[in-house]
């Protein structure tokens, strides 16, 4: 599986089909690995990569501090994964390109279009996240790995990960770092040599900074309302892709499409061809 180091840290990737660039930004909040696009939910349901890659180079990778990629002890901010997201398409020799993001994948990809917008063709924006709940259920899980932290000290962060192969966000205990932990012995090491209360730190301005609205995060109104790029909307509506969420980025998106359809009336039948439909008529 090919790998490219983006920035000092390595990032995982995969490229199905030919044709005009897609980078697509996983879905599945803080444990956004590639393998999402197909075996999460929804996700799982509507076959994108055995239908998108048909007419265009759909470029998925894990995220940052996911799956096989690698990561770094900071304060990460949306920037740092639009940055990852740049560096990858740029060592793939693209410039510009189509963005699609899945669930908390929507998030960068408005940061990127506000950061990078002659860079950016279009944007698929499918389940934003977003909501009240989803907000203090992501404040709550940073929390709760700060518990642990607090109990039995960075070592102990390490252990559990080691214990068990969930992620973040299925086991928020284990912090934000733990595939990283898992994968790289020597970043385990250093890890547990990290001054705790500075650590300590670094997660809590972390969840401040990644989740600071009770709408879809990512960028902020003033600048989504200057951006003149096609978006494509596609809602979602539970507990952590509020429907609200959704309608908000139609109301500050000046060229956005809104499929007002509900989840259960999304399938493979209807959104791959109407996402291609899309893309082929704002390429």
């Amino acid at each position: 599986m090919p790998v490219a180091t983006i920035d000092g840290i390595k990032t995982n990737y995969e490229v199905h089909g030919d044709g005009p660039p897609l980078l697509m930004y996983s879905p599945g909040g803080f444990d956004a690995s590639l393998d999402k696009w197909t075996t999460l939910g929804v996700y799982a349901r509507i076959k994108l990569l055995e239908h998108l890659p048909k007419k265009y180079r759909c470029i998925v990778f894990d995220r940052r501090e996911t799956g096989q990629s690698g990561g770094r002890v900071e304060r990460i901010t949306w920037d740092d994964y639009v940055a990852q997201g740049r560096g990858l398409l740029q060592h793939l020799g693209f410039e510009a390109a189509h963005l699609l993001g899945g669930c908390m994948g929507v998030c960068p990809v408005l940061a990127y279009a506000v950061r990078y917008p002659e860079s950016v063709l279009s944007m698929i924006l499918y389940w934003p996240v977003g909501g009240a709940r989803f907000r203090m259920r992501g404040h709550g899980r940073f929390a709760e790995h700060l518990g642990l932290v607090e109990q039995e000290g960075l070592a102990g962060v390490v252990k559990l990960a080691l214990e068990t192969d969930t992620g973040f966000g299925k086991d928020p205990r284990i912090g934000p770092w733990a595939p990283v932990i898992r994968n790289e012995p020597e970043f385990a090491e250093t890890y547990m040599s990290l001054d705790v209360d500075e650590y300590k730190g670094i997660v809590a301005d972390m969840s401040r900074t990644l989740i600071d609205r009770d709408t879809a995060p990512g960028a902020e109104p003033e600048d989504l309302l200057e951006l003149d790029i096609p978006a494509l909307i596609v809602p979602g509506k539970d507990i952590a892709h509020a429907t609200s969420a959704a309608r908000y980025l139609e109301e500050c998106l000046p060229k956005a499409e809104y499929w007002d359809i509900l989840p259960d009336g999304q399938t493979e039948a209807n959104v791959p061809a109407r996402l291609i439909e899309f893309l082929d008529r704002v390429s």
